[in-house]
């Protein structure tokens, strides 16, 4: 390992996962998917955004609670933008 890379606590960082609900992390990837499939249909990449639509389309079904309403209507708002940008 490089002299001035930080050291990785394992541990430390395993207590972290095991802290955090699945929920939790499902909401954070989904919403950070959404983003990246916003940006990609910006860019006009629409391989990729495709297929960040398609992940955030299996993972909101899999989401309970408020934030699950909005990305549902997010992933929505992506297939309208998705299908406009590719006609």
């Amino acid at each position: 390992m490089a002299e001035d890379a930080p050291e990785v606590d394992l541990a430390a960082l395993q207590q972290q996962l095991a802290s955090l609900s699945v929920e939790q992390f499902l909401v954070s990837a989904a919403s950070t998917i959404a983003s990246l499939a916003y940006a990609k249909i910006e860019h006009r990449d629409l391989e990729q955004a495709r297929k960040a639509i398609d992940a955030l389309a299996v993972l909101v079904p899999q989401l309970e609670g408020p934030l699950a309403a909005d990305l549902g209507v997010a992933l929505t708002g992506l297939q309208v933008a998705f299908a406009e940008a590719a006609s």
